[in-house]
């Protein structure tokens, strides 16, 4: 059965508060980053190669989540990795050297990468059973709880230590999921209006055709994960070292890319509704490179920040589009290919713009942004007629 209205409804809001709770916790880790590279003494490229452990961890595992989400379920494997994401984010502080940092972003990241692809593939089945393009709300509530995550750990930065802080977002993570939890182990996953013998979710080996479709996708996905990695993890110190910012409005850097990517989002169904998705991914790929230009070459911090506004809603509903599609096409699989391709451009991200900055400038390291960004609308614009 497709599940009753109310249902629906309830379900929609517990997905969308594991949404904005990821976004949160994340946030909360990124503008701690400089505290930690400070704790750490590491250098620009070992940070990089420390902070290639969240993307690695989140890589290795999301195949391994797809075929978990075929057997025991998206619900329980989201309340389960939201459990370990909420207890992972306390460990960075309790780290001396690089190499130790690595360590446990493997596994911050392994539950990160996991709760992704578990409540996406929810999500999936929600917006199929409504039938409308609803996936960028979800992916909105995401960015809002990275806008709150980083603006509360701007104002804390000055008078918390970054242990007391990360483990006050492990409570308060704890609490979250098990109030959301709840609901989301009460309601079984609609199934879709066209198939009512089967959910979405289950398992579903795709033909040549669609396996290339999803990796299409998974590909504009990886370029738009490059951007969102790259502003997550050096905006910051880019703000604070090339521009001479305080450490909070260095911090405020973030909170500025996820406003706007929360405001994209909130239109995204709209805009999907009018433009469709060939529009949307071009347009959004071309913003986004132009408004990552201005973001790493602006003389000024306040240019600087609007260049990440600009660049926020270029990319806002890249990601939420390829992974809504590739797991219409594919389920769980579908959204674990196109996930582990699009966090394989955060894999790509630290490391590469960590090197750049070294040998160049992280100014100049930051325009690589631009150039994916743009490589996504490209490849959306050259392959329409067969994602369509």
């Amino acid at each position: 059965m497709r599940g009753s209205r109310s249902d629906l409804s309830r379900l929609r809001i517990a997905l969308t508060v594991f949404f904005a709770l990821d976004g949160f916790i994340f946030a909360g880790w990124v503008v701690r980053i400089p505290a930690i590279k400070e704790q750490t003494g590491a250098s620009a490229s070992a940070l990089g190669l420390a902070l290639l452990g969240v993307s690695a961890g989140a890589v290795i595992t999301m195949m391994l989540t797809g075929r978990l989400c075929g057997r025991y379920g998206t619900h329980r494997v989201t309340v389960a990795c939201a459990v370990l994401l909420s207890l992972s984010v306390a460990l960075p502080p309790l780290t001396h050297s690089a190499v130790a940092l690595g360590t446990v972003l493997l596994l911050f990241g392994a539950a990160y990468g996991s709760l992704n692809v578990a409540f996406n593939s929810a999500a999936v089945d929600l917006v199929a059973a409504l039938r409308r393009p609803i996936m960028p709300s979800f992916h909105a509530a995401f960015s809002l709880g990275g806008m709150i995550g980083a603006g509360l750990g701007g104002l804390v930065a000055g008078s918390l230590s970054p242990a007391r802080h990360l483990l006050g977002l492990t409570v308060i993570g704890l609490l979250v999921t098990a109030v959301a939890g709840r609901t989301l182990l009460r309601i079984q996953p609609p199934s879709t209006p066209e198939d009512s013998t089967h959910r979405p979710s289950a398992p579903r080996r795709p033909n040549t055709r669609t396996r290339g479709l999803v990796i299409t996708f998974g590909l504009i996905a990886l370029c738009t994960a490059y951007g969102e990695g790259a502003l997550a993890d050096w905006s910051a110190l880019h703000l604070e070292h090339d521009l001479d910012a305080a450490p909070g409005v260095a911090a405020v850097g973030y909170s500025c890319f996820a406003l706007a990517m929360t405001i994209g989002r909130l239109t995204g169904t709209r805009l999907l509704e009018r433009l469709g998705q060939t529009r949307t991914l071009v347009g959004g790929g071309t913003i986004a490179a132009l408004g990552m230009l201005l973001g790493a070459l602006a003389p000024s911090v306040w240019a600087a920040l609007l260049g990440f506004m600009i660049t926020g809603l270029g990319l806002a509903n890249l990601f939420p589009v390829a992974v809504e599609r590739a797991g219409r096409l594919a389920g769980p699989d579908g959204v674990a290919i196109a996930s582990t391709l699009g966090y394989g451009g955060m894999l790509l991200g630290p490391p590469a713009i960590g090197f750049m900055a070294d040998w160049f400038s992280l100014p100049a390291a930051l325009t690589s942004v631009a150039a994916l960004a743009a490589t996504a609308a490209a490849i959306a614009l050259l392959t329409r007629r067969a994602a369509g």
